[in-house]
């Protein structure tokens, strides 16, 4: 503890999961110093979906307002084949309805600006690199590794961990400054190949596009990457093809797509606590990454408000665990059909996705977007 008596956590990593965590743990009276080894803060990435279970934390962590008017209100979010045809539609006003917030679209910068600009002067320390979380958790009563997919924390506590693995497909990201209109989200799914579209604010759109390829097989430039996106989607329905040509070369981000083989059996060992991707790094097919890092910061931070650390840390283990692990799998098993099937199965998925009830597909959103903070 510090010299006042007040418990002191050290938060490593500084993304949306460090910084979320630092948050929560604040506003519970706790002094948080966040490691980041980066010599600046930067957010990685383009755009986010936030689901409301996503927004719910946020009102939860006290930036529900800051959140809602900087992103965009969503009307729905469509999916269809790469010649137009609708397969389905999630109307925006029935989740919010069914799960008491609404579904927004952000830049991922502005929601880590907003994350980092809640934390006093001083609490983020960049240029920090942590090489010992051992000896950091000596200083602290707690430590939270919130140190991404390849978590070095994770590999020294844990050393039974499932790694991150290649699963099968490569992603392009960018932010679009386009006047071509867009007022929901899509996603198109052709064969082995995918092409998402997400209005984030005005004028600006956020993309993103899968293959499936092997790994490592990048192309030299952003000029090149985005040829290789005009030769693979540049013939689909529209506006796909005048969103990729306003593309600035410079803007397009490609990351072969990696996620843990599984979650780890349990997310602390001693004082030290997995959160966000070091924790439960999942494939980007549900739109859910960053809202279960917002999830683990909030309960996190509620378990160890009113309770010693060892035991609000097995709870937190058992209480998020299942739900980590429910969509880890969720979202493989969605890669695998959407990136992993010929043409005759996903002929057959697209029939199936096509003639589910709408009503049904809502109530499926509980799984996914059903959560809710804890009471206080």
């Amino acid at each position: 503890m510090t010299p006042s008596g007040t418990r002191s956590a050290a938060v490593v990593g500084a993304g949306i999961a460090g910084l979320a965590t630092a948050v929560a743990l604040r506003r519970t009276g706790w002094s948080v110093t966040v490691h980041e080894q980066a010599a600046t803060l930067r957010a990685l990435g383009a755009g986010l979906v936030l689901a409301p279970n996503a927004v719910h934390a946020l009102d939860a962590l006290g930036l529900g307002d800051a959140v809602r008017a900087r992103a965009v209100p969503l009307a729905g979010s469509a999916l269809r084949r790469p010649d137009g045809r609708p397969l389905s539609r999630l109307d925006a006003a029935r989740l919010a309805d069914r799960h008491g917030a609404p579904v927004l679209a952000i830049e991922r910068a502005a929601l880590h600006a907003l994350l980092a600009d809640a934390l006093e002067p001083g609490v983020v320390r960049c240029g920090t690199p942590v090489a010992d979380v051992a000896a950091l958790a000596g200083e602290h009563d707690l430590v939270v590794a919130a140190d991404g997919m390849r978590s070095r924390a994770r590999t020294a506590g844990w050393p039974d961990a499932p790694p991150p693995t290649y699963a099968g497909y490569t992603a392009w990201r960018a932010l679009v400054r386009t006047d071509v209109p867009v007022t929901e989200a899509s996603e198109t799914w052709g064969h082995r190949e995918r092409f998402g579209v997400v209005p984030v604010g005005v004028g600006l759109v956020y993309v993103f596009a899968t293959a499936t390829v092997p790994a490592d097989a990048h192309a030299p430039d952003g000029a090149a990457e985005l040829a290789e996106l005009r030769r693979r989607f540049g013939g689909w329905h529209a506006p796909v093809p005048a969103l990729v040509d306003a593309v600035d070369p410079a803007a397009v981000l490609r990351h072969d797509v990696h996620a843990l083989a599984g979650v780890p059996t349990t997310f602390h060992r001693g004082t030290t606590v997995l959160v966000g991707d070091a924790a439960h790094a999942l494939e980007p097919n549900l739109g859910q990454g960053a809202g279960l890092a917002l999830e683990d910061a909030v309960v996190l931070a509620h378990l160890l408000a009113d309770a010693p650390v060892a035991p609000a840390l097995a709870r937190f283990t058992a209480v998020r665990r299942p739900r980590a692990a429910r969509l880890h799998a969720m979202s493989a098993a969605l890669g695998r059909l959407t990136q992993q099937t010929g043409p005759v199965v996903a002929s057959v998925r697209d029939a199936a996705v096509r003639l589910t009830p709408p009503a049904l597909a809502l109530r499926g959103s509980d799984r996914t977007m059903g959560w809710r903070p804890p009471a206080s």
